[in-house]
Order: structure tokens, then C-alpha cells, then sequence
């Protein structure tokens, strides 16, 4: 399958991927080196970090302690993503915008080749706010950069079983996802983000994030492994 982009790439970058286990800084280091590639072809990325590890460790830690409330949860998430958006805002500090966008419309244009976007509010997942960024940057889809390599019919870590897809529509994935957004939550784009993205005609491209190599393919135009949902 292959997909052709224009100029402006929005990226839903897992915080998983920064942080399995600890810190990932190989990655870090290749994953920079090849946006820069495409920066100097003329390329321009908004990259928004997920949470990942770093916040469900916190969020285990205060429901640990406490009873804890889902708005709660949520600012741990977000604060967490922040933490991952300006550990990246750091390693393209020569070429990124020096401002983390933390809410929606902080800039009416991006006016570098590389803009960081973390968590915005609860009830907001970063997969939203990738979204939310596509349109009001009039781009036409965003890159889903995590975990799965695709979206399957049904849960591929609990089921063998499980049938990938290469292509599928909004309504279709709606119906494997819940309805509702809880912090935390695991799927390739959470219930928030779809919606708007089914109301916006936004598509969602879901790959691993971690292989670079299939990665650089896309973003040629050239064959890739993942899902395209639309």
C-alpha cells in the first residue's frame, strides 16, 4: 500500500515508543535524524507526544495512595506528554519551534519545520489533538506512530487469531473501539479522535512506530506496512 503526502506531516507519536522501559535514546537519535532528512527535502512535521509509561507509572503510583478521579488521571497524562514533547522539542531545539503547543490555535501558522505538540486538557487524548492539528493546519490525514502495526478485527495481543486490516473505513473501526474515552486507554486511535476525524474527513495511517525503515517508505510514497483508516 502506498499514500502521498504534501508537505506538512502531523504525527501521533506514541509515548511508548520514546519510553518502553526506560528512555529510548537510540531511537531518539534515529527517529531526529531522519525527520531532519525530510526537514532539508522540504518537509514540515507537527509531532504530539503521547504520555505512555512515564504516565501510567504516575497514575499507578497515586491510585496507590489515593482514590484518584478520572480528571485527575487525565492531568497526570497530560503532564506527562508534556515532559515527553519537551525531551523532543530539546533534540530539534536548531530547527523546532521553541514553543510546546499545550492548547489549541497557539500559533494561526507554523512557522518552522518542526512544531511539538503535548496534551492539551482532560478528556482530550493526544490521537484528538493530532486531529484537531491536522485540520486547522488544513492537512488531510495524520500518522498514527505506536505500538500495533495495524488495526486488527479484534485484540491481537489476546487473540492469535487476529486478522489485520489494510484498510478500513471510520464507521467500521468505530464499531471495535468503546465509545467512550478513559484515561489510559489502548487503541490505535481512541474514541475521541475518531469522531472528529470521521466529521473532519480526516485520515489516520496506523504503523509501528518503531520501524523506521517502513517509516522513511511512507513518507517516500513508496510501499509500507500499516492501515489506512478513512
Amino acid at each position: 500500500m502506498k499514500h502521498r503526502f504534501n508537505n506538512t506531516i502531523v504525527i501521533a507519536l506514541g509515548g511508548s515508543i520514546l519510553y518502553p522501559e526506560e528512555i529510548d535514546t537510540q531511537f531518539i537519535k534515529q527517529f531526529a535524524s531522519l525527520i531532519k532528512q525530510f526537514v532539508k527535502q522540504g518537509k514540515r512535521f507537527v509531532i504530539v507526544t503521547g504520555g505512555g509509561r512515564v504516565s501510567r507509572l504516575y497514575q499507578k503510583a497515586a491510585g496507590e495512595v489515593s482514590k484518584i478521579t478520572d480528571e485527575d488521571k487525565d492531568w497526570i497524562g497530560i503532564h506527562a506528554t508534556r515532559l515527553n514533547a519537551h525531551l523532543l522539542r530539546t533534540v530539534f531545539v536548531d530547527i523546532a519551534d521553541p514553543v510546546v503547543f499545550d492548547s489549541r490555535h497557539k500559533r494561526k501558522k507554523l512557522k518552522y519545520p518542526v512544531t511539538i505538540a503535548s496534551g492539551w486538557r482532560p478528556g482530550w487524548s493526544t490521537d484528538f489533538i493530532a486531529v484537531a492539528l491536522a485540520v486547522d493546519y488544513g492537512v488531510s490525514e495524520i500518522v498514527v506512530a505506536g505500538k500495533p502495526s495495524h488495526v486488527y478485527d479484534k485484540d491481537f495481543v489476546k487473540h492469535k487469531d487476529a486478522k489485520p486490516f489494510e484498510a478500513l473505513s471510520w464507521k467500521k473501526y468505530r464499531t471495535l473501539i468503546p465509545e467512550k474515552w478513559t484515561p489510559g486507554f489502548h487503541s490505535p486511535v481512541d474514541p475521541v479522535g475518531a469522531r472528529l476525524a470521521e466529521r473532519s474527513k480526516i485520515k489516520a495511517i496506523v504503523m509501528d512506530g518503531r520501524d523506521l525503515k517502513n517509516f522513511t517508505r511512507m513518507i517516500r510514497g513508496q510501499e509500507f506496512q500499516g492501515t489506512i483508516i478513512s
